[in-house]
């Protein structure tokens, strides 16, 4: 987690917002650390929480800067491919943005809810609610054991 547990909420809340967008790392691995170090429920839900929903909302307009052909070009993205995806965003909508916490495919529904221009005010509400059941999920899990 590149040393980011020994920053405490600092690290906590710079590596949320990177694993959020297309940096690859677990930010579940990382809020389970520092909540363990720390003992700080509260405040680590409320600081992984927001780093988090600010990394998947910097990830959301950065599709919404996407174009097709960049996608084509630089990302080797074949159009059946969007295609396929714009069916599940035509489908579920802004729903997407309450599984974005989901490893691999959150970040690519973040993305695509941005490249199809879903109304941002909405996805982005629902993207702050995803994050937050995660975290709280977590929270409650670790303070089990």
């Amino acid at each position: 987690m590149f040393g980011l547990e020994n920053w405490g909420l600092l690290g906590l809340f710079l590596g949320n917002i990177l694993a959020a967008t297309i940096v690859p790392f677990s930010s579940d691995a990382l809020y389970i650390a520092v909540l363990a170090a720390m003992g700080e429920p509260v405040a680590c839900f409320v600081v992984a929480t927001a780093g988090n929903w600010i990394g998947s909302v910097i990830t959301y307009f950065m599709g919404r800067l996407a174009r097709w052909e960049w996608l084509e070009r630089w990302f080797h993205v074949k159009r059946e491919t969007l295609r396929r995806q714009k069916e599940k965003v035509d489908r579920y909508g802004v729903w997407l943005a309450l599984i974005a916490w989901v490893p691999f495919i959150g970040d690519v529904f973040v993305i695509a809810l941005g490249f199809y221009r879903t109304k941002a005010v909405w996805t982005i509400l629902l993207l702050l609610v995803g994050k937050a059941a995660r975290f709280l999920v977590w929270t409650l899990l670790v303070g089990l054991f």
